[in-house]
C-alpha cells in the first residue's frame, strides 16, 4: 500500500496568513501543523468525495474503508464492472452508487479525462465536473483541495467552513459578502486557511464558540438541561 500523503504547506503560507490575520495566526499557533490526508489518484478522490456528501467524517471513513477493501484496485474498470447495488452494500445510498457509476462510465467512455483537469483553472475544473450527475461545486472544490492540492480553495458550500468563520470572528451568520472578504484576505493561500477553519469547527480550539442563532429545537433542549 502506498505511503499516506498529506496536503503540503509550510512556513511561507503560514507566515503570509499570520501577516494578514492575527486572529487566524493565533489559531495556527494554538493548533500547530495540520496533517490532512490527500488522495493523489483523482478517480479514487472523486469516489471518496461522493461517499462523503452529507455524512459525517467518521461515517465517510467507515464506508471508504469498506470500499477500498472490497473493490481492489479502485479503478474505473473495477467500478464499471459491478452494479450500483453491489456498490450500495458498502453502506452508501443507491443514489450515490449511481453517481459513482456515472463517474466511472464517463472516464471509461472518454468523456471525462481526469488528467486534463490539472491543466484547468479552479473555475474551469468546477464547470467541467459540474456537467456530471452527482458532482456540484462543493464536490469539485473538495477534489481540488484533497487531490489536486490547489492553494486557493475555500468553499462557501461547506458548512464546517462557515462554522469555523463564525467561531473565529464571532459572526452570527456568514453572508456571501463576508465570505468573499475573508477569502480575499487569505488569498492566495485560502486552502491552508480552510484547513484551520475545519479544525476550529471540529473543536480544536476549546475557547471558541459558535455564534449562530440557536434553532427552536436547540433552545428547548437547553431549557430541559437547565431544569434537570
Amino acid at each position: 500500500m502506498p505511503e499516506q500523503q498529506y496536503f503540503e504547506y509550510g512556513e511561507k503560507e503560514i507566515a503570509y496568513l499570520k501577516s494578514r490575520d492575527p486572529l487566524l495566526g493565533a489559531v495556527i499557533d494554538e493548533i500547530g501543523h495540520i496533517n490532512r490526508a490527500v488522495i493523489p489518484d483523482m478517480f479514487m478522490a472523486l469516489v471518496n468525495v461522493i461517499v462523503g456528501q452529507q455524512i459525517s467524517a467518521k461515517a465517510q471513513a467507515t464506508v471508504w474503508a469498506r470500499m477500498r477493501e472490497q473493490f481492489v484496485p479502485m479503478t474505473p474498470e473495477t467500478i464499471g464492472a459491478i452494479t450500483a447495488e453491489e456498490l450500495q452494500t458498502c453502506g452508501i445510498s443507491l443514489r450515490k452508487a449511481f453517481y459513482i457509476k456515472e463517474i466511472a462510465d464517463s472516464v471509461l467512455n472518454g468523456s471525462l479525462v481526469l488528467a486534463y483537469l490539472s491543466t484547468l483553472s479552479d473555475e474551469e475544473v468546477c464547470n467541467r465536473l459540474s456537467q456530471i450527475k452527482g458532482i456540484g461545486v462543493w464536490t469539485a472544490e473538495m477534489l481540488m483541495t484533497f487531490s489536486l492540492q490547489r492553494p486557493n480553495v475555500m468553499s462557501f458550500d461547506d458548512l464546517a467552513i462557515l462554522r469555523g468563520l463564525r467561531m473565529l470572528y464571532h459572526h452570527r451568520k456568514i453572508t456571501p459578502v463576508l465570505f468573499a472578504k475573508y477569502k480575499r484576505r487569505y488569498s492566495p493561500y485560502a486552502t491552508v486557511a480552510s484547513l484551520y477553519l475545519w479544525a476550529i469547527a471540529g473543536g480544536s480550539c476549546p475557547g471558541l464558540a459558535d455564534y449562530a442563532p440557536k434553532s427552536e429545537a436547540q433552545k428547548k433542549a437547553d431549557t430541559k438541561k437547565r431544569r434537570k
